[in-house]
């Protein structure tokens, strides 16, 4: 992982003008101003190596890498070896961070009493210690949450790229099978002159158009769902002359409520492929729409159920579990409630949708 300079270059003014004001309150800055500075520009100096250090090497190259006991003890030599370069009575600028002497009344200084002398270098040592291992540990939390923050948008991105291409998969998963059912059952209504050849091609032109245009949107009104649905079982209704014993009510009162595109279309193609509605003595499809006082819609389809096990059109087509899949990735629960009851004599889906 690549530290930006940005949140470097934060960080050190983040922790090395803060460590300056506590040091200028606590040690009197305003009298002894340039004692301060020059005490202020070596703290500076190492608060920038351990930051810089901590961000752009330990972390990336260890902590983030799991390498934990590599990562504690390089941090424990780090702060050791920019403690000891500031402050180790080897160099000049150590003379910086020796203690003052307390004033007197009279102006003059006393020393500190000698007794607490060696008491007093362990306590200096710490101080001494603190600025470098504040801005450590700060730079450290603030790099982890900041590294942490980002791995979370990451998996967020990835997670709706997924869901993105899962839902376009499960939308080119629609059954083609009845486009061809249709244009056969169109073709036939050509030969005998029919004038509902011409209303018929109109209505697979414009399921055509929803499929390849409208349902690549990730939202449409819903009076083109419902358009689409009465195209799909007017065709189908095209395959049989005596007419077939299929129910439509379908709520228009809300045709500019936006929905996901081809949302109950599966069920419909799921009646027509296992009632064997053609039967017209028990074969049956039920199809309701209804929008609640709340916006919310309930959709339903019940088919009948042969007594013999039944199933055309076996080419393509979305089977119950991909729909339940899609209705997940589209609208995770509450927002969606979907019940399904399956008789000997029918076979029904309840579904209710919260649109937001």
């Amino acid at each position: 992982m690549r530290t930006k300079k940005a949140p470097v270059i934060g960080q050190i003014l983040l922790w090395s003008s803060g460590w300056l004001l506590i040091s200028y309150l606590l040690n009197n800055g305003g009298e002894y101003p340039w004692l301060f500075f020059h005490r202020a520009l070596a703290s500076f100096i190492g608060i920038v190596s351990v930051v810089v250090v901590n961000l752009t090497f330990l972390l990336p190259k260890f902590y983030f890498q799991k390498k934990l006991w590599y990562f504690l003890v390089l941090s424990a030599i780090l702060i050791a070896a920019v403690t000891l370069l500031i402050h180790s009575s080897i160099f000049p600028w150590a003379e910086w961070f020796n203690p003052q002497p307390f004033p007197t009344r009279s102006g003059r200084g006393i020393g500190h009493p000698g007794r607490l002398r060696e008491a007093m270098k362990g306590i200096r040592w710490l101080g001494h210690v603190m600025p470098f291992l504040v801005a450590f540990l700060g730079s450290t939390l603030v790099e982890v949450a900041r590294f942490a923050n980002q791995k979370e948008k990451e998996a967020i991105r990835s997670e709706k790229e997924k869901l993105e291409t899962e839902i376009k998969f499960l939308k080119s998963q629609v059954n083609p099978h009845f486009l061809f059912n249709a244009l056969n059952n169109i073709y036939s209504l050509t030969l005998t002159r029919s004038e509902q050849a011409a209303e018929s091609v109109m209505q697979l032109s414009e399921i055509l158009r929803y499929m390849v245009y409208d349902a690549n949107e990730e939202k449409v009104p819903l009076k083109k769902e419902i358009n689409y649905i009465e195209n799909y079982v007017n065709l189908k209704l095209l395959k049989d002359s005596r007419g077939m014993n299929v129910q439509l009510d379908l709520d228009r009162s809300a045709p500019d409520l936006m929905i996901a595109p081809l949302l109950f279309i599966p069920f419909v193609e799921n009646a027509f492929k296992h009632s064997k509605i053609e039967n017209l003595e028990s074969g049956a499809i039920k199809i309701r729409l209804h929008i609640e006082t709340d916006g919310s819609l309930i959709f339903q389809v019940q088919n009948s159920v042969p007594e013999n096990d039944f199933t055309k059109d076996k080419v393509g087509g979305v089977g119950l579990e991909n729909i339940q899949k899609r209705l997940h990735l589209l609208y995770p629960e509450p927002m969606h409630l979907l019940k399904i009851e399956h008789s000997e004599q029918h076979f029904s889906i309840w579904l209710k949708i919260v649109v937001s």
